[in-house]
C-alpha cells in the first residue's frame, strides 16, 4: 500500500500525536534500518498500529472500519472464503445496495479485490483496517462454522440406518463395509476431523457408551466434551475410520493401529488412529499430527536466558548427545525439531529414526520404525550408521540396546538427538544408568539434558492481581522465590530494586476470543550442561536429586521456578504451574 512519506508526515505532525522532535530522530532510523516513517514510529512505540492505520485511511481517502466488535452476518462473512480472508487479509462484513463492503490490511491488492468481485458478481467496496480487526473477524468464521457443524452432524445422524444394534450381534464384514460409505456416516467423520482441526485439537476421542456416543477434543492439553451422538452411530462411524485407515472391519477383539492424511485448503494433517475394544464397543482416538506445523524456534517455545544459550553452545559441538525429557505430550519431539530446524545446512547429513513421524521436514532423511516386522530403533540405528549421517535423531531411547548404539554413535563423530520418559532433567542421567549405560561413556558423550512440560498460555485479556504476603509465605514452601526473583532481574524483565510486592500475576479472563481465556502452549523448562563437577557426580553413582541440587548451584531454573518466572511475565498462571508440574 503506497502512501507519499511527505503527506504521512505532514498529518502526523497535525495530529499532535508525536513530537517534531521524535519524528525526526524516526526519520533518520528509517532510512538506516530501511523501514517507512510509520513503520519505525510504532516500532519505538511513539504511535500506534491502529493510529498508524487510520491515518493512512485518511490520507487515501478510504474509510476506517474496525470489526472488533461487530457481529458479522455468517450469509455476508462466507462470500469469501477462510482460505482466501485469511491469505489475503480480505473479510467481507456488510452488503448494501452499492455494493459488498470489505475490511482489508492493503487495498492495493487487486488481485483480491478482482477474486470476490468475479465470485459474488458485485461491485467491491474496500475499507482499509489493521490486523487486530482482521484477526477477530477470521475467528467468526470459526464461530460460525462450529455452529454450521453441530447441524450437519444433527442432521446427518438421524439419517444413519440402525443394523443389529444389538452388542452380542455379529455384522458381517459386508454390512460393515456398506455402512462406512454410508454418506451421512462419510459426512459425520468429515465433519468431526475438520471440526478438531479448526479448533486445533491434538486428539480426538470417540467413545461409545451406553446410551450415546461421547466425541471430546483434547485441545492446549484438556480434554472437552464436544459431541454426543446417538448410540446407533458408533459402529458406523469406527468403520469409517477403520476404511480410511486401511484396518480390518471384522476384527473386534484385537486392538488395531493405522494411519492415514486429510487436506484442508490451508494443510496437510496426518492421523494416527488407535482402536481399543471396550464394554460397549470400540473405542477410538486419533492424534492430529499437522504436516507443515514448522516455523518454530526456540525463544517461541518459551526457551530463554541461561538455558538458552546451554542448548545453543550444545548445538555447535560436532559429537555428543542432547536429550529432551518429561512425559508422553510434553513437547519433547517438537523441541528436537526445532533445534533440528538450527542445525539443518546444506554442509551436514541428518537422518532420523522415529515413531511415528510427526513432522515432515526438508533436506532430513525420516525412517519410521515398523516393530511388527521387526525394524526397531536399534535396528533402524545400526542401518543408519552406514548413511554417513553428521547428526542423528532417534525418537526415543526404549531400551538398553539403542541406549548404548546411541551412546556409540556419538562416541564415533555423530551429534546425536534423544528423548526419554523421565520426570526430570536430572533424572534422566540415572535412567540411563538403570539403562546399563557405562558411566565413563555417559561423561565423555552427555553434553545437554532438557526437561521439559507444556503449560497453557493466556490470551491478551486476563485479570491483573497481586499475591499476599500470606500467599508469598504458602508459596515460597514449594519454590525458591529468591532464585526466581534473582533471574528476573538478571534478565531485566524487572528493575533492580522491584520485590515481590510490586510484581503483578495474572489470572484467566474469559472472552469471546478466548472461551477459558488460555490459547495455546508454552514450554516451562530445566537444563542440565553436564559440566566436569556433574561429571564427577556420574562417576560417583550420585542420585538425581544430588545432580539437581549441583546444577541449580550453577545457575539452572528448576521446571516449577520457570514456571513461576513465566507467571511473572504474565504467559501463564501460577495455577496452570502446579497443575502442570504436579501430575
Amino acid at each position: 500500500m503506497y502512501i507519499e512519506e511527505n503527506k504521512l508526515k505532514e498529518f502526523i505532525v497535525d495530529s499532535g500525536l508525536v513530537g517534531r522532535s521524535d519524528i525526526e530522530k524516526a526519520e533518520d532510523k528509517s532510512s538506516v534500518k530501511g523501514l517507512t516513517l510509520g513503520e519505525t514510529l510504532v516500532a519505538d512505540g511513539k504511535l500506534t498500529a491502529d493510529d498508524l492505520t487510520r491515518m493512512q485511511a485518511y490520507v487515501l481517502g478510504i474509510p476506517f472500519v474496525d470489526l472488533r466488535n461487530q457481529k458479522i452476518d455468517f450469509e455476508v462473512l462466507s462470500m469469501i472464503p477462510e482460505p482466501i480472508a485469511r491469505n489475503h487479509n480480505i473479510v467481507a462484513f456488510r452488503k448494501g445496495e452499492e455494493g459488498l463492503e470489505v475490511a482489508m490490511i492493503d487495498t492495493d491488492d487487486l488481485g483480491a479485490i478482482d477474486f470476490v468481485k468475479k465470485k459474488v458478481g458485485l461491485r467491491i467496496l474496500p475499507r482499509l483496517t489493521n490486523r487486530e480487526s482482521i484477526k477477530t473477524a477470521l475467528l467468526q468464521y470459526q464461530k460460525s462454522l462450529k455452529a454450521e457443524f453441530g447441524d450437519i452432524i444433527q442432521k446427518e445422524t438421524s439419517n444413519i440406518q440402525a443394523i443389529k444394534e444389538d452388542l452380542g450381534a455379529v455384522i458381517s464384514e459386508g454390512e460393515l463395509k456398506k455402512m462406512a460409505e454410508d454418506l451421512p456416516v462419510v459426512r459425520i467423520v468429515d465433519t468431526l476431523i475438520k471440526h478438531a482441526i479448526i479448533q486445533n485439537a491434538s486428539d480426538i476421542h470417540i467413545e461409545p457408551m451406553e446410551k450415546e456416543v461421547l466425541v471430546r477434543y483434547r485441545i492446549d492439553g484438556i480434554l472437552h466434551d464436544t459431541m454426543v451422538l446417538p448410540r446407533l452411530a458408533a459402529n458406523a462411524i469406527v468403520a469409517r475410520i477403520k476404511v480410511l485407515s486401511n484396518l480390518r472391519l471384522d476384527e473386534k477383539r484385537l486392538p488395531q493401529d493405522g494411519r492415514f492424511k486429510v487436506e484442508t485448503d490451508t494443510e496437510k494433517v496426518s492421523l494416527r488412529v488407535s482402536v481399543l475394544p471396550i464394554f460397549y464397543g470400540e473405542k477410538v482416538v486419533m492424534r492430529l499430527l499437522r504436516e507443515n506445523a514448522a516455523g518454530f524456534s526456540l525463544e517461541g517455545l518459551g526457551f530463554h536466558g541461561d538455558a538458552l544459550e546451554k542448548i545453543h553452545h550444545a548445538t555447535k559441538e560436532r559429537t555428543g548427545m542432547i536429550l529432551t525429557t518429561g512425559p508422553t505430550g510434553s513437547g519433547k519431539t517438537t523441541t528436537l525439531y526445532t533445534v533440528l530446524d538450527i542445525l539443518n545446512t546444506p554442509e551436514v547429513n541428518i537422518s532420523t529414526i522415529e515413531d511415528p513421524i510427526e513432522y515432515q521436514m526438508k533436506r532430513v532423511n525420516q525412517t519410521q520404525v515398523r516393530p511388527d516386522i521387526g525394524f526397531s530403533f536399534a535396528n533402524g540405528l545400526r542401518s543408519l550408521l552406514r548413511q554417513d549421517p553428521d547428526i542423528i535423531m532417534v525418537g526415543e531411547i526404549r531400551d538398553n540396546e539403542t541406549a548404548a548404539l546411541a551412546i556409540n554413535a556419538s562416541l564415533t563423530g555423530h551429534l546425536v538427538l534423544s528423548t526419554l520418559h523421565t520426570n526430570s532433567a536430572a533424572g534422566a542421567i540415572p535412567r540411563l544408568l538403570d539403562m546399563k549405560a557405562e558411566p565413563f561413556l555417559l561423561v565423555s558423550t552427555l553434553d545437554v539434558v532438557i526437561g521439559q512440560r507444556l503449560v497453557r498460555r493466556l490470551c491478551e485479556a486476563k485479570e491483573k492481581y497481586f499475591l499476599s504476603k500470606a500467599e508469598l509465605e504458602k508459596l515460597s514452601r514449594s519454590v525458591d522465590l529468591a532464585r526466581v526473583l534473582q533471574a528476573l532481574k538478571d534478565e531485566k524483565i524487572i528493575q533492580k530494586n522491584d520485590d515481590w510486592s510490586k510484581i503483578p500475576f495474572y489470572k484467566p479472563k474469559k472472552s469471546e476470543k478466548c472461551e477459558d481465556g488460555y490459547g495455546g502452549r508454552l514450554v516451562i523448562h530445566e537444563v542440565v550442561k553436564v559440566t566436569p563437577t556433574i561429571k564427577n557426580l556420574i562417576m560417583k553413582g550420585a542420585t538425581s536429586e544430588e545432580m539437581e541440587t549441583q546444577a541449580k548451584k550453577e545457575g539452572m531454573l528448576t521446571m516449577l521456578e520457570d514456571g513461576l518466572f513465566k507467571a511473572a511475565q504474565g504467559q501463564t498462571t501460577i495455577e496452570e504451574v502446579f497443575r502442570v508440574v504436579s501430575e
